[in-house]
């Protein structure tokens, strides 16, 4: 990543406006459609639509790299305006999409231990800031270049820093959690969906026979992922059915990922984590904060300014309502955090929960479609990242793969195979420390946001003061002036 992006900086340093945005055009469309290759599932069309429109942010990032390469400390500048335009397409425009922040991808790396510390926008921050040192190494001049060897150098030491100095955690006492993996035929969700929930029931039947034959621990709780049942639970018969009698088999709570119709619009539905209980049924709910646009709902559907029945778009008859919650779900007296599918590439929901006291965070997903892609891969790898940032125990329960339990250090302590009915039962500890990248929240982004606009209004001042002190003096004036 930082030779990437040193690459892209020495490519518009000092370059003009109408070639340098779109030379970082061409850096975002290289990038985004590599990285979103596993969209293809979905379809070409699709993956063409939203690969175009991540691409098109780096336009103006090209612009700004050019600006900025002017003013002194120039790789600060272009740290910060990396980070400021991914912070902007994580937001913008419905909710934006967080996929390909530089921090999800360093697992493994020494840069994954500094997330607890400054959060995954300071660790994108401190990965672009190398990428800017290497520039800086390779076009400074000999007399000037210890400057950046010292920065290069700070910057590695504060990579490496963290990894001698771990945040500490306070742990709180422990859970057994249950993740239950039924399975999914094929990787048409919705035309088995009827399957998928008896997979489910019969998956935590078994696991009851297990606890009660001394082959499993009993679990405190047990995890269904996202979709376990895509009809109401409420309101279904057979659906209500089946996790009842799941729920009598375990005798402990399951979270059960459902579909769940809207009380107030029948136009909308909503895509729910529900505790479901022996004694009292379906009761503490979290809603899922970020559904996809044109994956799970239609914006402005009824304004008619953008397509709702193109392609597979007709395959999506109600919109997804998002949710509100910001408190975590209590479940045999821990309090977790939850998040559903792509909910874990959002800071807020986690974020907010885990401050709010969430001791452990669950990721329910739905990832058939793509269980022959890279997705899976991804969202699994930003999931380990959740846990390492939070400082939280992290239980993931998928339809099909990848399920898993990982360690706050990131240590993945189980894991599941793909296409397979698979259940995993792991102690899990609890914790209600809060780390500082949890407690700054989304103020480094704002930080960013804030020096990237600073920065390049005053290189736009600066680069046009230059240019007038510049500007050939006109003939006529030239005589007057000897006059």
């Amino acid at each position: 990543m930082p030779v990437a992006i040193a690459l892209l900086l020495l490519s518009v340093r000092r370059e003009r406006s109408s070639r340098a945005w779109l030379t970082g055009l061409c850096f975002g469309i290289t990038f985004i459609c590599t990285l979103l290759w596993w969209l293809r599932a979905v379809g070409t069309d699709a993956w063409l639509a939203l690969s175009a429109l991540e691409a098109a942010f780096f336009a103006p990032l090209g612009l700004g790299l050019a600006l900025v390469s002017r003013l002194p400390g120039w790789p600060l500048w272009s740290s910060l305006l990396w980070v400021a335009v991914e912070t902007w397409r994580g937001a913008w425009p419905f909710s934006g999409l967080p996929w390909g922040r530089l921090s999800y991808a360093v697992a493994g790396t020494p840069w994954e231990h500094g997330l607890p510390w400054i959060g995954m926008t300071g660790v994108s921050l401190l990965v672009a800031g190398t990428g800017a040192a290497l520039a800086w190494l390779v076009v400074t001049r000999a007399a000037r270049r210890a400057a950046a060897v010292l920065m290069t150098a700070g910057l590695a030491a504060g990579s490496l820093l963290p990894t001698v100095a771990a945040y500490p955690l306070e742990g709180e006492g422990s859970v057994t959690v249950a993740a239950v993996q039924g399975g999914v035929p094929g990787n048409d969700l919705v035309a088995v969906h009827r399957e998928v929930t008896a997979n489910h029931v019969t998956a935590t039947a078994d696991l009851a026979a297990d606890v009660e034959a001394g082959r499993l621990p009993a679990p405190d709780f047990v995890v269904w992922p996202e979709n376990s049942t895509a009809v109401d639970p409420f309101t279904d018969p057979s659906a209500n059915a089946g996790i009842e009698s799941a729920v009598d088999a375990i005798g402990v709570p399951v979270l059960v990922g459902a579909m769940v119709d809207h009380d107030r619009d029948p136009g909308q539905v909503l895509n729910q984590g529900i505790v479901w209980s022996p004694d009292t049924g379906g009761g503490d709910r979290y809603t899922k904060r970020h559904p996809v646009p044109y994956g799970e709902y239609i914006p402005l559907r009824d304004t008619g300014l953008l397509p709702t029945t193109y392609g597979q778009l007709s395959l999506i008859p109600r919109d997804m309502a998002s949710g509100t919650r910001l408190e975590p779900l209590r479940i045999d007296g821990a309090l977790v955090a939850d998040a559903i599918c792509f909910d874990v590439a959002y800071d807020d929901g986690i974020h907010a929960q885990v401050a709010r006291g969430g001791q452990l965070l669950t990721v329910q997903t739905s990832n058939a479609m793509f269980i022959e892609t890279a997705q899976v891969d991804q969202q699994f790898e930003i999931s380990r990242l959740r846990a390492v940032e939070t400082g939280r125990w992290v239980v993931v329960a998928a339809t099909s793969g990848i399920s898993g339990v990982i360690a706050p250090d990131g240590t993945v302590v189980a894991q599941s195979g793909r296409v397979v009915t698979e259940v995993l039962v792991e102690e899990v500890g609890l914790s209600s420390t809060i780390t500082p990248a949890v407690r700054m929240g989304a103020w480094p982004g704002r930080v960013a946001v804030a020096g990237a606009v600073v920065s390049v209004l005053f290189a736009v001042g600066t680069y046009r003061g230059t240019n007038a002190r510049r500007a050939p003096v006109p003939p006529e004036d030239r005589e007057v002036a000897r006059t």
